[in-house]
């Protein structure tokens, strides 16, 4: 028997000022809701100067929300998806202009449709997955230490205390394309997705996020207690949670989900078109159905032999599909993040500053006064 199409979830979101920042005006936003075939999640995390920075990550989420509204189904859900970062990213820089020039914010948002979950991703906020006791790291920061660390120029320690540690490479509002990474996976029943900015993922370790993810708490009690640890660490900087729990799976969709390309951040326009090509394979199965029909009705003394054939060779192509997605799975999860010595959560919260504003600079942007 087929699961049923539509998942189950429980969530809880919560964004907080931190402690440093205590009066000042909380720069990340928040998006947490229900949605017909599963739910629609993100966060943003605003640049630019205080009011600025309110502004931008708003307008984002704001547009994410409109574009992905329910009936809004022009095509498969990764295609909207990355049409509505584009349309957040042109919301953005329309609106960076007198006092709010140089204004930006990263954006994370994840999609569950039915049984999948897509990311969308531009910044260095971080998704994260829970399953089976073991935490999985699902983005990679767009920073230029990040970055360093990649290449083998710098090591975590370096990078944790490295001067230009706040500086991301990648934003809302920094070009008309924006660069973003777009991908998928299969939920399981059980699954726990964390979303948040980096004023939690720079101060709570990995192996603190997997106890307190772990522990049982519903979704809105866990994303306090882990707003409650970033407090406990310092709050240099703003902090938002969202918590998502898979309680019963639903149905894989019925596209291709797309794959993490290994060049890290590319151009809305070509993801765009990779994945309406991977519609391809949609196209060659009606079309294998049609002429299975065809040639049933037209050689009728052969249509048991033609029938079996034409199903034959699309469940073959159904079953190649599966191992596709299963192997891309095993690979997307290779190794815990908790496990990881490498891009996992600091030791030490990052040092802020409200000095200098964080502010674009060419494909970099500077987040001190976040």
């Amino acid at each position: 028997m087929r699961g049923p199409a539509t998942p189950s979830l429980s969530f809880g979101a919560l964004s907080d000022v931190g402690i440093q920042r205590q009066g000042g005006i909380n720069q990340d936003a928040v998006l947490a809701q229900g949605l017909p075939n599963g739910g629609l999640f993100a966060v943003a995390d605003g640049m630019g100067g205080h009011a600025a920075g309110e502004l931008a990550a708003n307008l984002a989420l704001d547009t994410v929300r409109q574009q992905l509204a329910p009936g809004l189904h022009r095509s498969a859900a990764p295609v909207r998806l990355a049409e509505a970062v584009q349309a957040a990213n042109m919301a953005v820089l329309r609106h960076a202009v007198g006092e709010y020039v140089g204004m930006g914010t990263t954006l994370l948002v994840g999609l569950v449709d039915r049984g999948a979950l897509l990311i969308a991703h531009v910044g260095d906020s971080r998704a994260y997955l829970l399953r089976g006791g073991q935490l999985y790291r699902l983005t990679e920061d767009h920073s230029w230490v990040a970055e360093q660390v990649r290449l083998g120029h710098l090591t975590e320690e370096d990078a944790r205390q490295h001067q230009w540690r706040s500086v991301v490479s990648n934003a809302l509002g920094a070009e008309e394309r924006v660069r973003l990474e777009l991908y998928g996976l299969i939920l399981k029943t059980g699954d726990r997705v964390l979303l948040c900015s980096d004023g939690l993922s720079s101060v709570v370790k990995e192996s603190a996020l997997l106890t307190l993810l772990s522990a049982g708490h519903p979704p809105k009690d866990t994303a306090q207690r882990l707003i409650a640890a970033a407090n406990a660490g310092g709050g240099p900087d703003n902090i938002t949670a969202v918590v998502v729990d898979v309680e019963r799976e639903g149905r894989p969709p019925g596209y291709e989900l797309p794959v993490r390309r290994s060049e890290g951040p590319v151009h809305v326009d070509v993801l765009v078109n990779t994945q309406k090509g991977n519609s391809m394979q949609t196209y060659l199965m009606l079309t294998l159905a049609y002429f299975t029909l065809l040639g049933v009705i037209l050689l009728p003394s052969s249509r048991t032999l033609v029938g079996t054939l034409g199903v034959a060779v699309m469940v073959g192509l159904m079953v190649a599909q599966r191992l596709s997605l299963a192997r891309q799975a095993r690979a997307f999860l290779a190794q815990p993040a908790a496990a990881r010595g490498r891009t996992g959560g600091p030791d030490a919260p990052r040092a802020r500053t409200d000095e200098d504003p964080r502010r674009s600079t060419g494909s970099a942007s500077s987040r001190g006064g976040r």
